[in-house]
């Protein structure tokens, strides 16, 4: 998702003699699941209902508008949502080497979205906005949300984004939405339950 809204999606077994002489190795460590995501169905209401893509590997092509860069390829996996209006949402989730990592990522996380304003502001001279901290919910290792409004008053046209980021341990998920419109239309108090959600989700 490029723009607010849009930019706001794989032995054979030895036989009886030998193994009577021989110790069997150790059997290896099954490799731990890996982080479940949202549903459509825990995103915020919609006038239409949610669909969502595949959960794929690695980093999506079109990056988010405030977080492109941030996160590594390795270890992460990422799920796009849509509706028929214009209204898209991203889970993009990270397991990271060690705990230490995914909190020095977080930071580096909402670092990116406290200063997203003022770098598309560079890209867009003319644009707008206001990004606003909309508080810190008490599930796991704690997550923050934002929200980012922009505007292109010669055009007139308005975006909404709503951010959150949130770590278990060494898994940090980062939860977008996005439409057309301002803050006051945006479902903050939904996506608060749905950023709960998602980050309840990693354990």
């Amino acid at each position: 998702m490029r723009t607010i809204r849009t930019a706001l999606l794989t032995a054979a077994a030895a036989g009886l003699a030998a193994a009577a002489l021989v110790p069997a190795p150790a059997a290896a460590a099954p490799a731990p699941a890996p982080p479940k995501f949202l549903s459509a169905a825990q995103l915020p209401a919609s006038l239409t209902p949610w669909t969502a893509g595949p959960v794929r590997r690695g980093l999506p092509e079109e990056g988010s508008a405030c977080t492109a860069g941030i996160a590594p390829a390795a270890g992460t996996r990422y799920r796009d949502f849509r509706t028929e209006l214009d209204t898209g949402a991203r889970q993009t989730t990270t397991v990271a080497p060690t705990a230490a990592r995914a909190r020095e990522l977080a930071a580096e996380l909402r670092a990116a979205l406290e200063t997203c304003l003022d770098r598309l502001r560079e890209q867009e001279p003319g644009l707008e906005g206001k990004t606003l901290y909309q508080g810190r919910l008490n599930v796991e290792e704690g997550a923050h949300v934002y929200s980012v409004d922009t505007s292109y008053p010669e055009v007139g046209a308005t975006d909404i984004g709503l951010y959150s980021v949130g770590r278990d341990g060494r898994t940090v998920t980062v939860v977008e939405w996005g439409q057309l419109g301002d803050l006051d239309g945006a479902p903050l108090a939904g996506f608060k339950k749905t950023t709960l959600i998602a980050v309840a989700k990693l354990r």
